[in-house]
């Protein structure tokens, strides 16, 4: 692994064993993940960089030996989304290349209960862009729901997500229907030739 993915990940398991608050986490590792950008040239590898045609990809830098922690790349072509989803963890998100599209859902329902799939009222909230640099966060209870992507009349994006858990599922909502299911979520390893599925 590259010194700065290194100094990284070790910084990042040195803040969330000191710190027992999403709040707290993610407010001391979004200075790491500022930093982590302006080194990105030199770790990022053609692995790392790895698109797909139909949807945005997920590429795994690393996981933590005990899943709690996870850092991938997202790959993102002018016109791909994510669906309306949440994490069920913190995050922290920084922006390598291209400007990150992020529309926040708020919860509106009369009951909010964060273990019910049905009767889920969402409200747009806010309209965020991420600019190269940039670097967001985000904290579970209540879960941060959005959508993000890029416009078809926006360059390609190239982002860094580093989450509190690895982060191989989370909830889609179906807005419409006011319900939300989990899904499985896809990514690739270095030598992978397809995207996984890890349940």
């Amino acid at each position: 692994m590259h010194p700065h993915l290194e100094t990284f990940q070790s910084d990042c398991a040195d803040v969330v064993a000191e710190n027992s608050g999403p709040s707290e986490i993610v407010r001391r590792l979004a200075p790491q993940m500022r930093k982590l950008l302006r080194a990105a040239p030199e770790f990022l590898e053609p692995c790392h960089r790895l698109g797909r045609p139909d949807q945005y990809a997920r590429n795994l830098i690393f996981a933590g030996h005990d899943d709690s922690l996870s850092l991938f790349t997202l790959v993102w072509a002018p016109g791909q989304w994510t669906p309306i989803h949440d994490h069920g963890t913190w995050g922290v998100v920084g922006v390598v290349e291209g400007v990150l599209e992020e529309q926040s859902f708020v919860r509106v329902d009369h009951d909010v209960d964060a273990h019910r799939d049905e009767g889920i009222e969402l409200l747009p909230g806010g309209l965020v862009l991420l600019p190269p640099g940039a670097v967001a966060t985000f904290v579970p209870n209540p879960d941060h729901i959005h959508v993000t992507g890029v416009p078809a009349n926006r360059g390609p994006v190239l982002s860094l997500h580093l989450y509190g858990r690895f982060l191989n599922a989370f909830h889609v909502y179906d807005k419409a229907a006011g319900t939300r299911h989990l899904v499985e979520a896809e990514h690739t390893e270095p030598g992978d030739d397809v995207p996984r599925r890890v349940a």
